[in-house]
């Protein structure tokens, strides 16, 4: 007879062969305690299903210098919160990784964005939130806010992970959310730019 799962080694309990096969699976990220201490390395996709796991990320903040931010909409092909918009990378560092180190890499990668074509890369606040996404799965993380202006915004997307892209007043954005809520932006964008402004 045959199936389209397997048993997870640990549980004991199902897991379908989607699970087993997503590309996420044969990554890595480190899970974390509330104050951001390292605890252990684990597997991405087991982070972000069941109950979770508490994890390091970061999102950038990429800003001109009229402080428009850059909003970089989701691919399609993204597991969690595809075709919304986040602003304007988010992602996990490697272990032993910095999170500047892991930005200036995703910022390439993700939209072709040099080193030389930004200053002032920087972290400017962490906090600690937890979101399920359909039935999809969920996001538990320590997020690092970094912030950083192009002074050269020539921008050479990936697909794959960008579907969209564009510049946007941020305290506009902010002060007027009426005037873009056909904008269906990340949970960790817009509590980032909430802290930001707000606090």
């Amino acid at each position: 007879m045959s199936t389209d799962t397997d048993l997870d080694p640990e549980t004991g309990g199902e897991v379908s062969a989607e699970t087993t096969e997503h590309e996420n699976a044969a990554q890595q990220v480190v899970a974390v305690d509330a104050e951001d201490n390292e605890q252990e390395v684990v597997n991405r996709l087991k982070a972000h299903t069941g109950d979770g796991i508490r994890h390091r990320a970061f999102t950038v903040l990429v800003f001109d210098r009229d402080d428009n931010v850059l909003l970089a909409q989701r691919s399609p092909d993204k597991r969690l919160w595809d075709t919304h918009w986040d602003g304007t990378v988010a992602s996990h560092p490697d272990p032993g990784q910095s999170q500047e180190e892991a930005t200036r890499e995703r910022l390439e990668e993700e939209l072709g964005v040099r080193p030389d074509q930004y200053d002032d890369l920087r972290v400017t606040d962490k906090f600690e939130y937890k979101r399920y996404y359909l039935d999809e799965g969920l996001e538990w993380e320590v997020c690092a806010v970094l912030k950083c202006t192009l002074t050269d915004r020539t921008l050479d997307p990936d697909p794959k992970e960008v579907g969209g892209w564009m510049w946007v007043p941020y305290e506009h954005l902010w002060n007027n959310q009426r005037l873009y809520r056909q904008l269906r932006l990340c949970p960790w964008f817009e509590m980032a730019m909430r802290r930001d402004l707000c606090e």
